[in-house]
């Protein structure tokens, strides 16, 4: 599971110039029970979104300052999987935890790049993937859907950051209304991989698109993934 970027940028990019964080994100993966992929990968998206909008990260919140330093930087994420009481102890760090349907991910505050606590920088970031039972049904009215790529493989980490990207993006692109709205009815989304003919345009239908920079598993500039607005009328 690995590290991304929401964009490539090039050598010029200002934000390069600036102390660099990462946004942690653990997802709890027992031995006998992992969780289907597509809830994985929604629940990392929902996690990225509860913090962006807790409390504690805004205004003169105890991680406001975290969160204002990492989104001025490259917006990093970094997936690591923990089971047992590794995740207990993960638990145990200022953080929030979102539970799926059987998926649980615990985002954290950003850390520095090399700052990370204890705990959690001994936990796994590759070796483990995730798949789905069955396929993932039709998309719930109201629920925005994060659109993937269907030319790319990913590991489930790499994914589950890349869904995150997503939801942030699309966080950002929304009225101020539609956000009021979509926070109330506790931010339905849903995950799916496009169809082929599809891709392309999504990718140029003006919606939030992430373009990875490409330091693990694909090629930098690569399109991951396309925001759809939920219908929240």
């Amino acid at each position: 599971m690995s590290s991304n970027d929401i964009d490539p940028g090039d050598s010029t990019d200002l934000r390069d110039e600036k102390p660099q964080f990462v946004l942690p994100l653990v997802v709890r993966i027992e031995r006998d029970a992992p969780p289907a992929r597509t809830d994985a990968l929604e629940t990392a998206a929902r996690a990225v979104l509860e913090i962006l909008t807790d409390d504690r990260s805004l205004g003169e919140g105890e991680w406001a300052r975290a969160m204002t330093d990492w989104q001025d930087a490259r917006i990093r994420k970094v997936v690591r999987r923990a089971r047992g009481g590794e995740w207990r102890r993960a638990e145990a760090l200022p953080g929030i935890t979102v539970r799926g349907t059987e998926a649980e991910v615990r985002v954290f505050p950003p850390v520095p790049l090399d700052g990370w606590p204890k705990s959690l920088a001994r936990l796994q970031v590759s070796g483990t993937d995730l798949d789905d039972p069955a396929a993932p049904g039709p998309v719930p009215e109201g629920t925005a859907v994060l659109w993937f790529n269907p030319g790319l493989d990913m590991s489930a980490g790499k994914a589950m950051a890349q869904a995150g990207h997503g939801a942030q993006l699309l966080w950002w692109a929304m009225a101020e209304a539609d956000r009021k709205a979509w926070r109330e009815a506790g931010f339905p989304l849903a995950v799916r991989t496009a169809s082929e003919e599809g891709w392309a345009g999504l990718t140029t239908s003006g919606l939030p698109v992430v373009r990875d920079a490409g330091f693990t598993e694909i090629a930098p500039g690569s399109c991951t993934v396309v925001s759809a607005f939920p219908n929240l009328k």
